[in-house]
């Protein structure tokens, strides 16, 4: 049952809070087939057309090789995209890259652990694929113990002391200082982990452009991990190893950069009054309802009790007659 004092009043906040979630959950679903409209109508004309040039790309090189049979072509190439999607390709300027070298291992590992999972390479034998499952299973956990570690320490230096310290020197709303600390926290976070780094991947990626680059960042910082865009697979790549151990650590930085803002808006009064809208209240359980009862009546019951003789004794010093005698009584008891 739940800890209030009137009942029909329990009654309303449970209701109140139940047609809160239920317009939640219809708002969510609602905003998922909007989301489905708009990228069906954008993409699927794209698709059509994608799909139409292979067709005739295809249609041509068989008329151009007559030798070759239509069966034997698309086993060719059911083969290759099979391949493909495991993360090997069959074209010359890539043969020289390799999936599983060390640094590339280690960037798969941080990906699969984040739960980023670009997609782009995974595991080709069934040890690989078992593997894949125990380590996933004890990394996971293991990454969101360190991730929550590491940002309950950074909260304290980058959140709790600056907005204290700001609340209490220049004598403002403790409200008003935390919302100016967040937005400014997130510009900075914006700016040192999406703008800038799109900017670089911009210039050290051939076939990248700005709004690219910045879509990576974005897809990875927020553990989407679609894998259309994965850094360092060019076959010309420089320094390929060193690129790879920096968005390593960069993805890294920019998870727990990411976690801070988000804990840092959590904490705002406004998001835990929003949030307390749609929760329900929390109940106590039975036997410490009938305690709090029992130690509530026997307060009452004393205070009850106590009072007249409170009244009583109020009335007897309320002339200077009745406080001679009281006081001589005292006098009377004190030297007895």
């Amino acid at each position: 049952m739940l800890q209030c004092h009137n009942g029909s009043s329990c009654v309303r906040q449970g209701n109140k809070a139940t047609w809160y979630f239920v317009c939640l959950v219809v708002s969510y679903a609602l905003y998922l087939i909007f989301g489905a409209l708009i990228f069906s109508s954008v993409e699927l004309p794209y698709e059509d057309d994608l799909k139409q040039d292979l067709r005739t790309i295809k249609n041509t090189f068989l008329q151009e090789n007559p030798c070759i049979s239509d069966d034997r072509l698309e086993e060719f190439l059911s083969r290759v995209l099979e391949a493909n999607n495991y993360g090997v390709s069959v074209l010359n300027n890539a043969s020289a890259n390799r999936n599983w070298d060390f640094t590339s291992a280690l960037f798969f590992a941080s990906t699969v652990v984040s739960t980023t999972g670009y997609g782009h390479s995974v595991p080709l034998s069934d040890g690989g694929k078992a593997f894949c499952i125990i380590y996933s299973v004890v990394g996971i956990p293991f990454t969101l113990l360190f991730l929550t570690a590491v940002v309950q320490r950074i909260m304290v230096f980058v959140t709790r002391r600056p907005v204290a310290y700001l609340h209490r020197r220049l004598g403002l709303s403790k409200s008003l200082v935390a919302g100016t600390h967040a937005a400014l926290l997130a510009l900075v976070t914006a700016s040192c982990f999406f703008l800038i780094p799109a900017i670089v991947f911009s210039a050290l990626e051939e076939d990248w452009n700005f709004l690219e680059s910045f879509y990576f960042c974005f897809i990875s910082l927020s553990t989407i991990g679609l894998g259309d865009y994965v850094p360092g697979e060019g076959y010309n790549q420089r320094f390929r190893e060193l690129y790879k151990l920096g968005i390593t650590a960069y993805l890294l930085l920019g998870l727990v950069a990411m976690l801070v803002v988000l804990e840092t808006f959590c904490e705002l009064q406004s998001m835990k009054n929003l949030r307390k809208k749609f929760y329900l209240k929390k109940e106590k359980p039975e036997d410490q309802l009938n305690i709090v009862d029992h130690d509530h009546l026997s307060f009452t019951t004393v205070c009850e009790q106590t009072t007249p003789v409170a009244e009583e004794k109020g009335d007897l010093v309320l002339d200077g007659s009745s406080i001679d005698q009281v006081n001589a009584s005292d006098n009377i008891v004190m030297r007895g």
